[in-house]
């Protein structure tokens, strides 16, 4: 994986290298704290050793019992969901793969009626095995198996918490279940269980995403100029400061869409504390070059840019045409126009002043997903760490969710109340 900074020196807000050094020395400091963490497996520091602690063969004899399905079905929400979604979504694989990540009664419908149920495998993921979303999609899918004369015993694992119900559920009913990671929250357990079982029923290679994590891991050390992810974070945290609170992440493929959505809930929830944070923009080039980039260009000057792209892929032509005007194509290449948009986009970002950052794999495939899924955790750690914030915790999305079963009559929340409160204003 390639990080290239360039484009985010002597621009609005910007940084010049005299201060990348100086900060270099913040990061320095940042790493030790980072590394004795990692060392006594802290909360949310154990998630960095992931690549060394996952049991890749344990996920495989788990899904094992499930042969030939057609589709996997991942009930979860947030980083229950996501990690797995973002190695589906970029990987091609004869298994088809949907998530149940939300509650929209019509989508889960729609859902579940294009489902082959009786060949499908369902994976329930939540670590309390308490998640309102999750357990109430998931009591929809049984009903509608068993509605359909499918036996649910025989086409669900769960992925869970050492108790909780969706434990005893697999005790009572002898369903296979995967460990959640201690001290791993959610939204950083994309290369654990939680994200690594989706991967295992679609025939990926496991052991090819985690040794792309322990290459990223491995990168890791005191100086930014040293480490791809430590370079990402510690520049964006950098501009965040000098004024470029939006950070808009915008992949040059289809298949990384998802590591966007990813991205986004892994930045938003681990440095929106107490004031600070850069706001996550999801993005795709180029397809948002005709949508977004007018006003990351010429818009308020608030904007870090990311860029990533893979540097091979696989290739068409683009036929010969005797068209006005676009004779120009012929003979060229969708890569070529796609590589061609990025690098414009890229150089009127920077003749605009607006920060940009290019991130490169070379290529699309677990290993490089695995570097990439790590490097972005590292970054998302290192910048907690110079903000000063608590990374690991979520205080803002417990108060919803108290609210929320409060609501439903699942417990006294005072949350609840503040619902009731509500102050309106209505115009019809």
């Amino acid at each position: 994986m390639y990080v290239d900074l360039g484009n985010a020196l002597g621009t609005r807000p910007g940084l010049d290298r005299d201060t990348l050094d100086r900060l270099d020395e913040r990061v320095a400091d940042a790493h030790g704290t980072i590394a004795a963490g990692r060392e006594a497996e802290e909360h949310g520091y154990a998630a960095l050793n992931l690549p060394e602690t996952t049991d890749a063969d344990a996920i495989r004899s788990a899904v094992s019992r499930f042969e030939n399905p057609a589709a996997v079905l991942t009930v979860g929400i947030g980083g229950s969901a996501l990690g797995a979604a973002t190695v589906a979504n970029a990987l091609d694989s004869e298994v088809d793969a949907y998530f149940l990540d939300n509650v929209d009664p019509e989508w889960v419908t729609r859902k579940l009626d294009a489902l082959p149920l009786d060949r499908t495998v369902v994976n329930v993921v939540s670590r309390s095995g308490t998640t309102a979303e999750t357990l109430s999609n998931f009591l929809v899918v049984r009903d509608a198996m068993e509605s359909a004369g499918v036996d649910w015993t025989d086409r669900t694992f769960v992925t869970t918490g050492e108790e909780g119900n969706l434990r005893e559920l697999a005790n009572k009913h002898d369903l296979p279940a995967l460990d959640v990671p201690d001290g791993v929250p959610g939204r950083f357990s994309a290369l654990s269980t939680v994200g690594l079982a989706c991967a295992a029923i679609q025939g990926h290679d496991l052991d090819a995403l985690l040794q792309g994590g322990a290459d990223a891991m491995d990168s890791l050390s005191g100086s930014l100029y040293d480490s791809p992810g430590y370079a990402y974070g510690a520049v964006s945290y950098a501009l965040a400061r000098r004024g470029a609170g939006v950070n808009a992440m915008m992949p040059y493929a289809e298949s990384l869409e998802t590591f966007a959505e990813w991205f986004a809930q892994l930045w938003a929830e681990s440095l929106g504390k107490d004031g600070v944070g850069q706001t996550p923009a999801r993005a795709l080039g180029a397809t948002d070059q005709h949508s977004q980039l007018q006003l990351y260009r010429a818009g308020p000057n608030d904007k870090l840019v990311t860029l990533v792209r893979p540097r091979e892929y696989e290739d068409r032509a683009i036929p010969e045409t005797d068209l006005d005007g676009l004779s120009y194509l012929g003979g060229k290449s969708l890569g070529e126009l796609l590589d061609a948009e990025f690098e414009a986009t890229e150089a009127s970002l920077k003749a605009a002043a607006v920060p940009n950052v290019r991130i490169e794999l070379e290529r699309v495939d677990e290993r490089n997903l695995g570097e990439l899924l790590y490097a972005m955790e590292a970054a998302t750690v290192l910048y907690g760490e110079l903000d000063n914030v608590s990374t690991f915790t979520q205080p803002a999305v417990e108060w919803g969710k108290k609210a929320a079963r409060g609501l439903l009559g699942g417990g006294d929340f005072e949350e609840a109340d503040a619902v009731q409160d509500k102050e309106t204003l209505v115009v019809e």
